[in-house]
């Protein structure tokens, strides 16, 4: 598995863990569901930036604003994980933020696809 998929699974995993209202269990589940983030903040950081050809700068550049968008988004969700009293308010945030994360990841997947076949030629 790359680090990516590692990342987000690791949070999927952090966020349907059982949680209770109080207590230790959900101090641990706080806790743990805040660092996923952070390793899944880190692999948006990581993301590189591909040389511009021309007929994908627009979708690249497209990919880079939703990119900065999801990184707002986990910055914005980390106090509420800390601090808010509604966890399944919270888990659902982040289970949302995970499914778009993963389109997110998928577009980039393709982009480079698309690279790669313009390279090689492709099939027409």
């Amino acid at each position: 598995m790359t680090s990516a998929t590692t990342a987000l699974a690791d949070l999927h995993r952090a966020l349907d863990a059982p949680h209770e209202s109080g207590g230790v269990a959900t101090g641990n589940w706080r806790w743990t569901v805040r660092q996923r983030m952070t390793s899944v903040r880190d692999v948006l950081m990581r993301e590189s930036e591909h040389p511009d050809d021309a007929w994908l700068s627009a979708r690249r550049g497209s990919a880079l604003r939703e990119r900065r968008a999801l990184l707002a988004r986990i910055g914005e969700l980390g106090p509420e994980v800390l601090e808010n009293p509604d966890l399944d308010g919270v888990r659902t945030q982040g289970l949302r933020l995970l499914t778009d994360i993963n389109h997110h990841l998928q577009r980039l997947h393709d982009l480079a696809y698309d690279d790669v076949e313009l390279e090689l030629g492709g099939s027409e």
